[in-house]
């Protein structure tokens, strides 16, 4: 009986509040967000790698008691880091300017989608707090966020002022180019010239394994230093940036390097059991549940038979430059599968499904075009123009799972004060 009174005077002291909210429209977006901490990043590079940013930060999320903000998905290295072993990276305020600058790119020609939308993120719902990039954008700056949305529970509660001066501040303050914002955003000025993330390794400060060769210093005349460093020390209870509403990091992307991490070497826990349990989560987190469906029918319904899935990345980066080493691991592959379907006497074709940069139409003169002439094979592929691939995409936007699986008070208080924006919006 005791709890039940309680919730019910949690309840009417809500109602108060959003009474009080909806009578002064110029308070909402701050009090909605009031007494929450929040971090966000830039992510950048493929998607792979912007899956790879957003496991890191979580961790950073929930090891400095933040709110993540999930970022949309940014088409294929729009922006672009550089290279931490070359000490060749873009500075971290650019980073996240240029993160902003593409985002709002995606509104524009309504072609945003949430990094929420495309992972399921329920794994790590229970241990750290998310919000979508658009409802905090919203909230935060007062700003319109309206055409990234394709159905109803994003436009109640995305909409905003969408006079451009506030987008201009909101780029300002999202980037930390003005600065610190008054002890409002704390921008993260570390990179991967100088600092590898780390928790709890007692050796805070210590040089880092991997430094710039004195070739490399000479030849670029640089001088950095690389530093191992505790986030929680130097982000976490006691800091400068403790205070901050926002903890703005520049990238959180890291990668093995010569016996060292390139920038985030946080991958155990072993005395802080919750991280450690949040660690563990991260490390698969799969696609949305559309996604995953969309892939079972297509391999029960059109494959139909064990299959071999291949992603050949030939075009992009470093991978254009490895195509023998690329091809000459497939044909390795298929001439075992070969091999054990002899020894099992089957006579039926290898069925792959093949991912790949490279158009069909330039298969010509590769190895590609061999396979797919060659009667041991039957190759599968899918294209964007694919029924199944557009009935999935339209599943998805429906599902608003980047918006849903927040959860948070914010979005259920906006929703019901901005309910008449809803059929506006679509």
């Amino acid at each position: 009986m005791q709890v039940g009174l309680a919730e019910q005077i949690w309840k009417m002291k809500a109602f108060e509040l959003e009474m009080q909210l909806v009578s002064d429209k110029k308070l909402q977006p701050f009090l909605y967000l009031e007494g929450e901490r929040f971090l966000w990043y830039a992510p950048h590079s493929g998607f792979s790698n912007q899956v790879g940013e957003l496991r890191n930060a979580a961790v950073a999320a929930a090891l400095l008691n933040r709110t993540l903000v999930v970022p949309p998905v940014l088409d294929h290295h729009a922006v672009v880091l550089g290279s931490c072993p070359k000490f060749r990276v873009s500075d971290p305020a650019d980073l996240r300017a240029a993160v902003w600058d593409h985002s709002m790119q995606l509104l524009r020609e309504r072609r945003y989608v949430a990094m929420g939308d495309i992972i399921d993120l329920s794994p790590i719902k229970a241990m750290v707090r998310t919000i979508d990039f658009r409802v905090f954008v919203s909230l935060w700056c007062g700003v319109d966020m309206r055409k990234t949305c394709f159905s109803g529970l994003c436009c109640a509660v995305s909409g905003g002022g969408s006079l451009s001066g506030d987008y201009d501040r909101c780029r300002s303050m999202l980037s930390g180019l003005g600065g610190s914002e008054n002890g409002c955003v704390y921008p993260v000025q570390n990179d991967c010239r100088t600092t590898v993330w780390t928790y709890q390794e007692n050796n805070d400060g210590a040089l880092d394994s991997f430094q710039p060769d004195e070739e490399l210093k000479r030849r670029k005349k640089i001088s950095y230093v690389r530093r191992r460093k505790d986030m929680y020390k130097a982000l976490g209870p006691g800091s400068e940036a403790e205070d901050a509403s926002l903890l703005a990091f520049g990238t959180l992307f890291s990668g093995p390097y010569k016996g060292s991490e390139s920038y985030f070497d946080i991958h155990k826990s072993p005395k802080d059991h919750r991280l450690q349990k949040i660690l563990e989560k991260v490390e698969f987190l799969p696609f949305a549940p559309e996604i995953v469906a969309a892939g079972k029918e297509f391999a029960k319904n059109k494959i139909k038979e064990p299959f071999l899935c291949t992603q050949l990345r030939l075009l992009d980066g470093q991978f254009k430059n490895h195509w023998k080493a690329t091809f000459s691991a497939l044909k390795e592959r298929l001439k075992a599968l070969e091999l054990e379907m002899k020894k099992n006497k089957g006579s039926s074709p290898i069925h792959m499904f093949i991912m790949t940069d490279l158009p069909p139409a330039t298969w010509s003169k590769t190895y590609l075009a061999d396979v797919a002439k060659d009667g041991r094979y039957k190759l599968h592929t899918l294209k964007e123009s694919d029924e199944l691939v557009v009935q999935t995409a339209e599943r998805l936007m429906a599902a608003e799972h980047g918006l849903r699986i927040c959860g948070d008070c914010w979005i259920n208080h906006s929703r019901k004060h901005r309910n008449n924006e809803e059929e506006q919006c679509l």
